[in-house]
C-alpha cells in the first residue's frame, strides 16, 4: 500500500496554508481510498497536519481522524514535501519505507 498527497488546495486561511486529502493507493485496482479535508497548519513551531474535523454541537471543532504519532509524522513530512514542491509529482512509496523515514527523523 502507498500514501499519496491529493489535491492540494495553497492558500492563507489565517494560520491554515493548504488543504489537502490523503490517497491510499492499494496493490490491487480494488483498494483505493481517499480520506478528505486535511490541513497544513502554519505554528510557532513550523507547519503540521491538523486532521479531519466536524463542528460539534457545543461549536467547537473535532477530529474525524486519529493517527499515531509514527503515521502523523509521516504525514507531516508528506505534507511539507508537496507544499514545498510547487506542483511537481511527490513520488510514491510503500508504507514500510514511509515508516521508517519517519522514525528516522524523530528526535528521540
Amino acid at each position: 500500500m502507498e500514501y499519496k498527497i491529493d489535491r492540494m488546495k495553497k492558500g492563507n486561511w489565517g494560520k491554515i496554508v493548504a488543504f489537502f486529502d490523503l490517497k491510499f493507493v492499494g496493490m490491487t485496482s480494488h483498494f483505493d481510498m481517499t480520506i478528505k479535508g486535511f490541513k497544513l497548519v502554519e505554528g510557532v513551531n513550523g507547519k503540521f497536519v491538523s486532521m479531519p474535523s466536524q463542528k460539534g454541537d457545543d461549536g467547537e471543532y473535532h477530529d474525524t481522524t486519529w493517527v499515531d504519532k509514527d503515521t502523523r509524522n509521516i504525514l507531516n513530512n508528506l505534507a511539507i514535501k508537496a507544499f514545498e514542491s510547487d506542483g511537481e509529482e511527490i513520488e510514491e512509496k510503500p508504507i514500510e519505507e514511509l515508516i521508517a523515514a519517519a522514525k528516522d527523523d524523530l528526535p528521540f
